[in-house]
């Protein structure tokens, strides 16, 4: 595994939170979003609900569904996305 330059990181973060914008639209029609927190150097996606989503028990499919498959399509080099905070489901 290599470790991604700061300059590399903060650019594909930035290419992450493009991609989120055309996802937040929905998330904020119920209240809520995401931001990125940060991307390991395998390429996993931190992400911190916010707002709604933070408490809301379909975030979990949201991110799966929504989230992830729309950075694995928008941003190739992201193998996952894990929240840091929300409802955890058993």
């Amino acid at each position: 595994m290599m470790v991604m330059a700061p300059d590399a990181k903060k650019e594909l973060i930035e290419k992450i939170d493009a991609a989120l914008d055309s996802i937040r639209p929905h998330l904020a029609a119920d209240g809520g979003n995401v931001e990125v927190v940060d991307v390991s150097d395998d390429m996993i996606v931190s992400i911190k609900w916010l707002g709604n989503c933070s408490s809301c028990f379909m975030s979990a499919m949201t991110m799966k569904a929504g989230i992830e498959e729309t950075l694995k399509s928008k941003v190739p080099e992201v193998q996952g996305v894990v929240p840091i905070n929300g409802v955890k489901i058993p």
